[in-house]
């Protein structure tokens, strides 16, 4: 059975929500492990068919955990990871796009392959407080979660990817 690795960071909560949602629905078709940026390494990389990397933007970036994931890890697997399948979810207080570019070119890096758009889930949060506040990802949006999950355990199960 193929693997699939999904690599998550969160400090209110909402990528948490995002990725345990896609994981759920991925282990229906495929082994799936969920793991935290903090604790991820180039070994669960390295055994992994297929990825999703889950990040919230913080200050219009990826945060600092994820980015410290690729920094350690980055080196490790250059040229041993090529062609396998990625996608990800970005979990944002207004745009998103910025962290999505920075993980697209992390993953073109590692020469992998976007197999899915990249899924922004806005929380609107604008203010200090609604920033800091613990977030609840609406049942529409983890929906849209569940189905990435979903699709990309259902081409890694099926070998299209």
């Amino acid at each position: 059975m193929a693997g699939f690795l999904i690599i998550y960071h969160t400090r209110t909560g909402g990528t948490r929500q995002m990725a345990e949602a896609a994981a759920g629905a991925a282990r229906a078709e495929v082994d799936t492990i969920l793991r935290p940026a903090g604790e991820a390494t180039a070994d669960d990389l390295l055994a992994a068919d297929g990825y999703l990397f889950a990040a919230p933007e913080n200050l219009a970036a990826i945060a600092g955990v994820m980015k410290d994931f690729y920094d350690r890890t980055y080196y490790d697997v250059l040229g041993r990871i090529e062609g396998r399948p990625y996608a990800q979810m970005v979990c944002a207080g207004s745009d998103g796009e910025n962290a999505v570019r920075q993980t697209a070119r992390i993953a073109t890096g590692w020469r992998l392959k976007a197999v899915q758009e990249p899924l922004i889930i806005c929380t609107h949060a604008r203010t200090t407080e609604q920033i800091l506040a613990a977030k609840t990802i609406s049942d529409d949006d983890l929906a849209r979660c569940r189905d990435l999950g979903a699709a990309m355990g259902a081409g890694l199960s099926m070998g299209i990817f």
